[in-house]
C-alpha cells in the first residue's frame, strides 16, 4: 500500500514538504504503540534519512523506543555522526548493528530459485538475516528510512536491501554481494528488477511479511549548480513504492554520457569516505562511462584504511583489486575468501578489469595510506596537491571542464548521488 508519493524532475523539496508529507503518511497508517526506526548510517547522509528520523521522532515521541541505523557491514557511528545526522533525535534511542553476532536467520531462499534468476551463474541458497530486535523486539512499527539510487550489488538501493542488508549477517550480506558481482554489474546498476532484487523480494514473500515495516524512501540527486535536490519522497509498505522511487531515481541519478570519457576526477567528501571499502564508489560508479585506455582520478584526503572491517581490511591488502578472473581463481582456492564472500565482491567491484586506470590521490595525515599500500593492492598513487593543481581542482565544475591546458576531463563531487554510462557500456 501507498501511503503517501511526491515524485517529480520540478520538484525541489524542503525540510517542511518532507515533514509535512511523512506526518501525512504516519498519519493514515494509525495509531501505533511501539515502533523501531531502521535508518541508513552516515555514509548515506545526502539521504535526508536524518532530518526524516527526526521528523519521526518528533511525531511518534516515547513511543520509538529504539533506533538501529542499517550499518551493514559498516562501523558504528561516533556520537558527533549522530548528532551532525539526526539532529535532537535522542542519543539514548541508538542501538549499534552487529552483523557477525546479532542476528537471526527467518528463512533460506532456495538453491533452485537463486540459479534461476541468476541464469544458472550461481548456485546456492541465501538466508534472509535480519538483526534479532526486528523479530523479538515486539514493535507495531518498523520505518524504514532511506535514499532510493544505483547500486553496485543490488541496481538500486533501498526497500527490502535496508533490511536484509543493512540489518543483515555476515552470510547473507557475503553471498548477496557475491551473487551480484558474479552476475555481473553493468547488468544490474540503474535497474529495479535484478536476481538480487528478486531474491530480496522472495525473501520479503516468504520469510519477513509478518514484520510491520513500511518504507520511507526519498530520491536525492545533484542539479545543474552542482548543488543536492531532494525530487521525491515516497511512503508504502511494498514493492509498488519502491518501484516509483526507483523510476524517478533512474532519471534523476543516471547520467548517459555521450561519449566515452578519456579523463574522470572524483571527489570524496572527507567526512563521509575514509576508506576504499566506500570510496571505490568513484570506480563503479563510473565505470561504464569510463573508455579503454581512459583514467580515473580520485582524490580522497581522508583515505586511512581499505576496509572498514578488519578482517576485510585484510583481505583487501593480501588478494587486491585485480580483476574478476584473479578473484574469483582465489576465492575458489582461498576459504577466508570463501567465508567472506562481500570482500570477494567488493575486490571485483573495485576492478576497472585492466579497462583504465584507477588513480588514487590521498591526504597527507601520518594515519592515511601510503603510497606503498595503495599500489599493494593495484592502485597507482599520486600526489594529492600535484594532482589538484595539475586539474584545476578549485575551478572544477560538474560533468565536462576543459582545463587552461586544453585538456578535457569529467568531474564528479558526489558519486554516491549518481551512476555514469555510456550507451554503448550500458547493455541489457
Amino acid at each position: 500500500m501507498i501511503y503517501y508519493q511526491n515524485g517529480s524532475l520540478e520538484n525541489n523539496l524542503s525540510h517542511e514538504d518532507l515533514a509535512n508529507g511523512l506526518r501525512e503518511a504516519l498519519t493514515k497508517m494509525g495509531e501505533r504503540k511501539k515502533v523501531l526506526i531502521v535508518p541508513p548510517d552516515y555514509t548515506r547522509l545526502p539521504s535526508r534519512a536524518g532530518e526524516l528520523t527526526e521528523i519521526a521522532w518528533e511525531f511518534y515521541g516515547d513511543k520509538i523506543t529504539d533506533i538501529l541505523p542499517a550499518l551493514g557491514t559498516h562501523t558504528p557511528m561516533p556520537d558527533d555522526q549522530i548528532a551532525d545526522m539526526f539532529g535532537k533525535t535522542p542519543r539514548s534511542l541508538f542501538r549499534d548493528h552487529d552483523w557477525r553476532n546479532d542476528v537471526i536467520t527467518l528463512g533460506n531462499v532456495p538453491a533452485e530459485y537463486v540459479k534461476e534468476v541468476t541464469d544458472g551463474k550461481i548456485d546456492l541458497s541465501w538466508p534472509a538475516q535480519v538483526n534479532k530486535l526486528l523479530q523479538n523486539g515486539g514493535f507495531d512499527l518498523i520505518l524504514s528510512i532511506g535514499q532510493v539510487v544505483p547500486h553496485e550489488v543490488v541496481g538500486m538501493a533501498n526497500y527490502n536491501k535496508n533490511i536484509f542488508v543493512g540489518t543483515g549477517g555476515a552470510e547473507g550480506i557475503n553471498k548477496s554481494h557475491y551473487i551480484g558481482a558474479v552476475y555481473g554489474m553493468e547488468r544490474m546498476m540503474g535497474r529495479a528488477d535484478t536476481p538480487v532484487r528478486r531474491i530480496f523480494n522472495y525473501a520479503s514473500e516468504h520469510f519477513s511479511s509478518h514484520l510491520p515495516i513500511v518504507y520511507v524512501q526519498t530520491v536525492v540527486g545533484v542539479n545543474e549548480k552542482g548543488e543536492q535536490q531532494t525530487y521525491g519522497l515516497f511512503v508504502g509498505d511494498d514493492f509498488e513504492v519502491f518501484d516509483l522511487a526507483a523510476k524517478l531515481s533512474l532519471q534523476v541519478n543516471f547520467q548517459m554520457v555521450e561519449k566515452p570519457l578519456k579523463k574522470v576526477i572524483v571527489w570524496l567528501d572527507p567526512t563521509e569516505f575514509k576508506s576504499t571499502w566506500l570510496g571505490n564508489k568513484s570506480v563503479y560508479r563510473t565505470r561504464m562511462a569510463i573508455d579503454d585506455g581512459g583514467e580515473l582520478i580520485v582524490i580522497a584526503p581522508a583515505l586511512k584504511e581499505f576496509g572498514e572491517d578488519k578482517e576485510i581490511d585484510r583481505l583487501i591488502r593480501k588478494y587486491g583489486y585485480f580483476g574478476t578472473p584473479k578473484t574469483l581463481k582465489a576465492t575458489e582456492e582461498n576459504e577466508e575468501l570463501r567465508n567472506n564472500l562481500s570482500a570477494a565482491a567488493h575486490l571485483i567491484h573495485g576492478s576497472s578489469e585492466g579497462r583504465f586506470s584507477i588513480t588514487y590521490c590521498p591526504g597527507k595525515e601520518t594515519e592515511n595510506l601510503t603510497k606503498a599500500e595503495i599500489e599493494s593492492v593495484g592502485f597507482e598513487y599520486a600526489d594529492i596537491d600535484e594532482m589538484m593543481q595539475k586539474h584545476d581542482f578549485h575551478n572544477l565544475k560538474e560533468g565536462f571542464n576543459t582545463l587552461p591546458s586544453g585538456e578535457e576531463v569529467y568531474y564528479i563531487s558526489t558519486p554516491a548521488l549518481g551512476l555514469w554510462a555510456y550507451k554503448d557500456r550500458f547493455s541489457d
